[in-house]
């Protein structure tokens, strides 16, 4: 089985024109972009500084700049750290890599609500997600947990508001614990698959279980913030 798209955990697919934005605005001058973008990606502990940085999120929220001077993993990954506080830990970076991925697939509908990209079907609700996960053989089943999981906390975190519009003037029936508790469980379920090993995404998958309301806060603060709408 080949690695799903959703199981990227490091710094290391990051796009040449992302390397080169963190370096034609570093703060010091003389800088070679070109040269250090090449570098950098052999120097993990430097570049999860540079991501850390604030002139890079600095850069990004300048009006002068153009979204498209970035790829949507860069965004994500850069302004999912402002939203966490606190010291990060070599696993917390690695979830942080993980949400920075995943949203940034997600900003297709069409991925969004399919558990692989490509697939014929498509799955609006988590309930129906559910069943498939049942009824799947092995390896479909460990695509469809990790699916749901992340879909939950996606409209969990980075959609919480739209949530609550619908429960309280739409009078929809599910509040937001039903998809906090969905993605928890899903993930804890992920975690004990053994891809999860393969993938080396049992650690990621067992962090974003235990530290569910750490993760969710953070996108929803990023969602407020640098949102259209935010």
């Amino acid at each position: 089985m080949h690695s799903p798209d959703f199981a990227c955990i490091g710094p290391q697919r990051l796009e040449q024109k992302d390397l080169l934005f963190l370096f034609e605005h570093f703060p010091v001058e003389g800088v070679d972009a070109v040269e250090a973008a090449q570098r950098v990606i052999e120097q993990p502990s430097t570049l999860e500084s540079l991501l850390e940085s604030r002139y890079v999120s600095d850069a990004m929220l300048d009006g002068s700049n153009a979204w498209l001077d970035v790829s949507p993993k860069l965004f994500f990954n850069v302004m999912l750290r402002k939203s966490l506080p606190g010291r990060r830990e070599p696993q917390e970076r690695r979830t942080i890599h993980y949400l920075a991925n995943l949203l940034a697939l997600f900003v297709s509908d069409e991925r969004l609500h399919h558990v692989q990209s490509g697939e014929q079907t498509g799955y609006d609700y988590l309930v129906d997600l559910v069943q498939e996960a049942r009824s799947a053989e092995h390896q479909r089943r460990f695509l469809v947990l990790s699916h749901i999981g992340n879909y939950a906390l996606f409209l969990a975190g980075y959609c919480r508001q739209w949530i609550e519009h619908r429960h309280r003037y739409f009078h929809r029936p599910l509040k937001l614990d039903y998809y906090c508790n969905m993605s928890r469980a899903h993930y804890a379920s992920a975690a004990k698959h053994e891809l999860a090993e393969s993938f080396g995404l049992k650690p990621v998958f067992a962090q974003l279980a235990l530290r569910f309301d750490y993760y969710r806060d953070g996108l929803d603060r990023m969602a407020l913030a640098h949102s259209p709408s935010g």
